[in-house]
């Protein structure tokens, strides 16, 4: 601690002066930020993704694009998920096999969940995701939507953290993390969320609302498909006392 922060902190004792810390309040550049602590989702939307500070971030394959929700007076909203042949799923080509929903309890979290990339028996992964996502990533009919889980994700209510790590070969570790609002909150941060696989996702409801979700893959559910890394954060321990009793 300085000599100027030890005048700042004089007025209270020396043992606790010892172990302060003060916060870092700096924001940092967008790289720093949407690693961590992270980013609102409609700053992504207004980002143009062709800067290369933009671009050495982001992890190739996600997409995100905005949603509009409408008030209706008296009502709620009303909000459009997806249009099959229009709009951002109809450009690169992938439309759910199946759509699910899930709920998460304020103050919860989904572990890290991902889904296994499909390999041509040609060629290694690592030359397969550069061809797929650095030398042709807009050659979207080089993806195997038939035979690997891509998401697609919206949120209805609530708001949730979500944080992505690119953990496929061949490909740069990345970690994209940003705040989605759920439909009962109407803002920029209204997006659909488009999620490769190899790129390891988890979630967590942000404050004291529930969080509604609804997610499209693009194969039907295979459990075989359901990776799991770092996912102890879904598991409720019993209480020692409960454990030792259910002992054999």
């Amino acid at each position: 601690m300085s000599k100027d922060e030890e005048n700042l902190w004089q007025g209270i004792e020396a043992s606790a002066r010892d172990a302060l810390v003060v916060r870092d309040y700096e924001t940092g550049s967008f790289a720093q930020r949407l690693r961590s602590p992270g980013v609102e989702a409609g700053e992504l939307m207004a980002v143009n993704r062709r800067q290369p500070e933009v671009k050495r971030t982001w992890i190739p394959g996600v997409d995100i694009f905005a949603r509009k929700i409408f008030a209706q007076l008296h009502r709620g909203s009303f909000g459009e998920f997806v249009r099959q042949n229009k709009g951002a799923l109809a450009k690169i080509g992938f439309w759910p096999k199946q759509w699910s929903g899930a709920r998460m309890f304020a103050g919860t979290a989904k572990g890290f969940h991902v889904h296994p990339p499909s390999i041509p028996a040609d060629t290694t992964s690592e030359k397969w995701h550069r061809r797929l996502f650095i030398r042709q990533p807009e050659n979207y009919s080089l993806r195997r939507y038939n035979d690997e889980q891509w998401d697609v994700m919206f949120f209805l209510q609530g708001r949730a953290e979500i944080i992505l790590c690119d953990i496929r070969a061949g490909l740069a570790r990345r970690v994209m993390r940003f705040f989605v609002d759920g439909d009962n909150h109407r803002s920029k941060s209204n997006v659909g969320i488009v999620i490769p696989p190899g790129v390891a996702h988890a979630i967590r409801a942000e404050g004291a609302e529930d969080v509604i979700m609804v997610y499209g893959t693009s194969t039907v559910f295979h459990p075989e498909f359901e990776g799991r890394i770092a996912s102890e954060v879904e598991i409720a321990e019993l209480p020692e006392g409960w454990k030792e009793f259910l002992k054999p």
